[in-house]
């Protein structure tokens, strides 16, 4: 995990609803999702392996190490977990060496979120390399707090990312927005006991108790997080 988070952001207020934002990377902050699906597909094609299309929906959203461990035994390919992962990252590394595209939305609500001083943390599966590459070009600044997915013991799903973050700010868990666009990452923010916003990417997400499920970033903004809060009965 690396911080920059000052003594004043902390919380926003003591009793304020919404203490933090906490926003997923791929498919949610970045359009990189079909990327890493290009760059699978191109690194099993050179081990003589062709990726089947449903296959896509299970690798989505989850650690690489459970990714590219299922993408070995679908295939057979004759290759180790730890050199699959290093041939991916490069892989990756390479795709975005130009600049990511960001979702729609995303740069507003990251302005947003900046302007009102809201704690806003960039919690991904993705390892840390990746996250400050994709930083190099969103911009470090948006995010007072980082959590890439070779820094913590157990990543999504587990709800050790997201419980990482909050704590990271000092704030309660149900008192913090997570955006999310796979089911893996949404299960890990509602096991840490976080209000969730799901945008899907690649696959359908239903709506949830304490969950809202929105077709864009450009349909959030930050008295939409508040109200999520409070609809969940944050302030109570």
């Amino acid at each position: 995990m690396t911080s920059t988070v000052p003594a004043s952001l902390t919380r926003t207020a003591e009793d304020a609803a919404l203490q933090a934002v906490l926003l997923d990377m791929d498919g949610t902050l970045v359009d990189t999702e079909g990327f890493w699906w290009e760059v699978e597909k191109e690194v099993f094609a050179g081990l003589g392996h062709r990726l089947e299309e449903a296959w896509r929906d299970v690798v989505v959203g989850g650690p690489m190490t459970r990714s590219a461990g299922y993408l070995i035994d679908a295939t057979g390919a004759d290759i180790r977990l730890d050199e699959l992962t290093v041939l991916l990252n490069d892989g990756f590394e390479k795709r975005i060496e130009r600049g990511v595209p960001l979702m729609p939305g995303a740069e507003r609500l990251l302005a947003e979120l900046g302007a009102y001083e809201v704690p806003t943390a960039l919690v991904s599966a993705s390892h840390r390399r990746i996250i400050d590459r994709v930083l190099d070009s969103v911009g470090h600044h948006h995010f007072a707090l980082t959590v890439a997915g070779d820094e913590v013991a157990r990543t999504k799903p587990h709800p050790e990312p997201y419980l990482t973050a909050a704590a990271g700010f000092g704030a309660d868990p149900w008192r913090c927005a997570v955006i999310e666009d796979t089911a893996t990452g949404v299960a890990a923010a509602e096991a840490a006991g976080c209000r969730v916003v799901a945008v899907p990417s690649v696959a359908p997400i239903a709506p949830a108790a304490g969950r809202v499920v929105v077709g864009s970033l450009e349909e959030v903004d930050l008295a939409f997080l508040r109200k999520l809060i409070t609809r969940a009965g944050g302030t109570g």
